[in-house]
């Protein structure tokens, strides 16, 4: 039994399936066979995906999915340049992580912070020629596995689907593309 499910012999469950007990939301809705079957294919998309799109990515330019993601919304960018902040909302990730992982592409050549003229309180991040290199060079390779592994088994209804259940669930930023 996963914690999804209703637990076997539950005390309030009548034969006709309806439970006793409060409906002011103090138990538990237990899934349905149908939203168990969405949960956990949502479940396993987000858990596994992830690990299918870095592969490539590793193998082929020595770059983690979350790397790579900075990277490409930096070349994306005006002047390649973007605040800390806005770049974390991007890639998803926090400003800690990000943190981490722009101090190690500075490491590498590929990024330079400094202070955001129009206010030094925030700092830019700017991808720099050998970054977007990189960048270039990697992004085949991610277009690739995106495609082999996502969007080339979908149809267009099914990639309209995914963009409906995201606005949806707000998972995309209202000014996202």
């Amino acid at each position: 039994m996963s914690s999804t499910e209703r637990p076997a012999g539950d005390p309030d469950e009548h034969e006709d399936g309806h439970t006793d007990g409060p409906a002011d939301g103090d138990r538990p809705r237990w899934l349905d066979e149908q939203e168990k079957a969405a949960w956990t294919g949502l479940i396993s998309l987000l858990l596994l995906l992830p690990g299918k799109l870095e592969s490539p990515l590793r193998q082929e330019h020595g770059l983690t999915l979350f790397e790579y993601l900075v990277l490409s919304h930096l070349s994306e960018a005006p002047g390649r340049k973007l605040r800390m902040g806005e770049l974390a909302f991007l890639a998803s990730g926090s400003l800690s992580r990000l943190s981490n992982v722009i101090k190690r592409c500075e490491q590498r050549g590929w990024v330079v912070r400094t202070p955001d003229p129009a206010d030094g309180r925030y700092t830019l991040a700017e991808l720099t020629d050998a970054g977007f290199g990189l960048v270039r060079q990697a992004a085949p390779t991610h277009l690739r596995t995106v495609r082999g592994t996502v969007l080339d088994s979908l149809n267009t209804a099914d990639q309209k689907a995914l963009v409906r259940i995201a606005e949806k669930m707000r998972i995309v930023p209202d000014d996202f593309g």
